[in-house]
């Protein structure tokens, strides 16, 4: 699998907030969204086997496994390594763009699938694979990242419209109005959480730790 780096650090966004985990970041991605914060992981990044991927981290002692990208499904390798994590008991959250089907994902209990759906201003909305979210379980999460009314719309009428069983995190883009968001979600008594993210408020755009 292509790597571009591992490193261990506090989550900042969705379930696992201000918890240890291990981040497992991959290289390349089919997406290219206006606010992109990881560009570096679109080429940067070196070949690792399952095994090599695997000694890095147990360094770490931490079951908590964040693979992140980039975006993971384009890795050939990827259900083998969640498979040769869940043997070892890691707990595993893998992030994903929403642009690739998600059914064939390994399933476990140890499993938590975070999917985005892509609002207009990423440019990259009509990549969405709505289908994915027939797919989603109650142990999921499901993600929107916010940058004006627009997308707010957009995500709100999605939100009605499938009903998602997961918990769902607005998340407004890195430094706009997370007031102006916190206010549309009060004042449609919307049934989704607002999204921090906590990791850029306490190292701002630092790249790993």
């Amino acid at each position: 699998m292509k790597i571009n780096e591992i490193f261990y650090s506090i989550q900042g966004e969705g379930k696992w907030t201000g918890l240890p985990n291990v981040f497992i970041r991959t290289t390349g991605c089919n997406l290219r969204c206006s606010y992109c914060d990881t560009k570096y992981a679109y080429n940067e990044g070196k070949e690792l086997t399952i095994n090599k991927i695997i000694n890095k981290i147990e360094k770490y002692q931490c079951k908590n496994i964040c693979i992140t990208g980039g975006e993971p499904l384009i890795q050939n390798e990827i259900s083998n390594l969640l498979e040769e994590l869940f043997d070892k008991k890691y707990n595993v959250c893998i992030e994903t763009n929403g642009s690739k089907l998600i059914d064939k994902i390994p399933n476990n209990d140890n499993l938590i699938i975070s999917l985005d759906i892509k609002c207009p201003s990423s440019k990259m909305n009509k990549k969405n694979q709505f289908k994915n979210l027939k797919f989603l379980k109650k142990k999921d999460q499901l993600k929107f990242v916010i940058n004006d009314k627009e997308d707010y719309e957009y995500a709100k009428k999605i939100v009605q419209e499938y009903k998602p069983p997961c918990i769902i995190f607005f998340q407004p883009v890195w430094k706009t109005d997370t007031k102006k968001l916190a206010e549309w979600i009060i004042n449609d008594n919307l049934k989704v959480k607002l999204g921090i993210q906590l990791h850029k408020i306490i190292w701002n755009d630092k790249r790993g730790l």
